[in-house]
Formats: structure tokens, C-alpha cells, sequence
């Protein structure tokens, strides 16, 4: 498992690296796809096989255009559009299939597509701002730490459970371990890699961070402990699903760049 994860980690690592410092299409494009393959995952955990199929395989198309939406030039009805037509055509596509259960199977996708394509876009977002590969850097490093921190710190000292009926193997320890973690990190990060950056907002942000990826981990393992499953898929070896490698960011990432938006930073 370990040989796995390091395999998996010599080869993801510079592949996203690479089209993070690309930027333009190349992000938005790979961001994307993750996001159309996260959202097959999450059909899939939601009982995909039982799905009306025509009806459930918008689901991951969707999610990826709502992502490259992010990374063009603003348009006030581009996204309205977007939304609009593929419900309709998910209707329209409902109404021929003899199955009783097609308009749910349509919410479910619709659901799934949106709750993915609509977070995961502000990474396409965040690269498209002047200073955004920093702002990138220093966002995925923090989570990083922040879940190292709270890995390690649960593991040496946790005693009291952070959200038992959902994550067993949390605890508050740990939580409270990756927010202090996380915090130093991005105030020690933000004046490093950002132009005018000071610690203060990096600490605030560490502190977002913080809070907000655990919540992003939680509502990841709300849909497997549903569905009964360890991991999201086996696509990534040794690190289970595309949805298991990104769940954090799906929280970090909108809270992050609406702070640094309307902030001003």
C-alpha cells in the first residue's frame, strides 16, 4: 500500500504542478476533467447501477462544464444557459424512459453535478486571478500540512471524538491540531510566496483552511458511510478516489477565494 502511494504520488505531483504553472486552459481543462470523473464517483456511491443510465451520465459532463465556465472570460447568461439546457434535456431525455424512478435519478445527477462543478470550479477561478498560481501554492500547501497535522496529532494524542457518526477515527485533538497547523503554515507561506501578502491574512486563512477542510472531508464520508464503502473508487492506487484526493478543497477552495476577492488581497 505504501509503494502504491508513494508510485501514485511521484507521478500525480509533477503532473499537477506542471499544469498549475501552465495555467489558462491547461488548469482549467485538467481541473475539469478531475471534476467530471469526481462527479461519476459520487453517482457511482450513490447507487449509479440503480440510476435511469441516459439520465445519469449528464452528471459527469455537467460537472466538468460548470468548472470550465469558471475559467472563461465573464458572461452574466453563460452559466444560466448551461444550467438551463442540460436540465431540460435531462427532462426531455425522463420523459421517454419507461422507469418510475427517472425524475429522482435526474435530481440526483443534477444534485451531484452541481454540488462538485460549482465548488471545484473556484480553483479554475483562483488561477485566473493576477496572483493566482501563488494563491494556488499556498492553499494546497496549507491543506497539506493541515491534514498532516491533524493525522498526526489525532494519532498521537487523540482521545475525544470530533463527529463519531460520520468519521469515527477523528477527534478533537486532531481537529484542533491541523487548525493550528495549518494557520502557522499559511501565515509563514503568505508573505513568502505572495506579492504584499502579510501573516496576518495567511493566518486567516489557515484558520479558514482549517475549519473549512474538515467540514469538506465530512461531507465526503456522509456519502460513503450511505453507501457502505472505504474509499470513492480505486482509480488513483494506494489512494483510493479522485473524490478522496480532493474532498478538503470542495470546502477550502470557494471560502478562500471569496475571502481573497472581497477582501481585496
Amino acid at each position: 500500500m505504501l509503494k502504491q502511494r508513494v508510485l501514485s504520488a511521484i507521478v500525480l505531483i509533477p503532473l499537477v504542478a506542471l499544469v498549475a504553472w501552465l495555467g489558462g486552459w491547461w488548469f482549467t481543462t485538467f481541473v475539469a476533467l478531475y471534476a467530471g470523473v469526481t462527479a461519476w464517483e459520487l453517482l457511482r456511491l450513490l447507487g449509479m447501477n440503480d440510476f435511469a443510465q441516459p439520465v445519469m451520465w449528464l452528471g459527469a459532463p455537467l460537472a466538468a462544464l460548470l468548472v470550465a465556465e469558471g475559467g472563461l472570460p465573464q458572461d452574466p447568461l453563460r452559466l444560466q444557459a448551461i444550467l438551463a439546457v442540460v436540465i431540460l434535456l435531462g427532462l426531455v431525455t425522463a420523459l421517454f424512459l419507461n422507469r418510475p424512478s427517472a425524475p429522482t435519478d435526474l435530481l440526483l445527477t443534477l444534485g451531484a453535478a452541481i454540488y462538485l462543478g460549482m465548488t471545484l470550479r473556484f480553483l479554475a477561478l483562483m488561477r485566473t486571478r493576477p496572483d493566482g498560481l501563488r494563491w494556488l501554492l499556498v492553499m494546497a500547501i496549507t491543506v497539506w500540512i493541515m491534514d498532516s497535522g491533524a493525522y498526526f496529532t489525532g494519532r498521537a494524542i487523540g482521545k475525544h471524538k470530533f463527529w463519531e457518526r460520520i468519521s469515527p477515527k477523528k477527534t478533537w485533538e486532531g481537529f484542533f491540531g491541523g487548525l493550528i497547523a495549518g494557520a502557522i503554515a499559511a501565515s509563514l507561506l503568505a508573505p513568502f510566496l505572495t506579492p504584499g501578502g502579510v501573516w496576518w491574512q495567511g493566518a486567516l486563512l489557515g484558520v479558514v483552511a482549517g475549519i473549512a477542510g474538515p467540514l469538506g472531508d465530512l461531507s465526503e464520508s456522509l456519502f460513503k458511510r450511505q453507501a457502505g464503502a472505504k474509499d470513492s473508487s480505486h482509480l488513483i492506487p494506494g489512494h483510493g478516489g479522485f473524490f478522496d484526493r480532493i474532498d478538503s478543497f470542495i470546502f477550502v477552495a470557494p471560502v478562500m477565494y471569496l475571502i481573497l476577492q472581497f477582501a481585496g488581497w
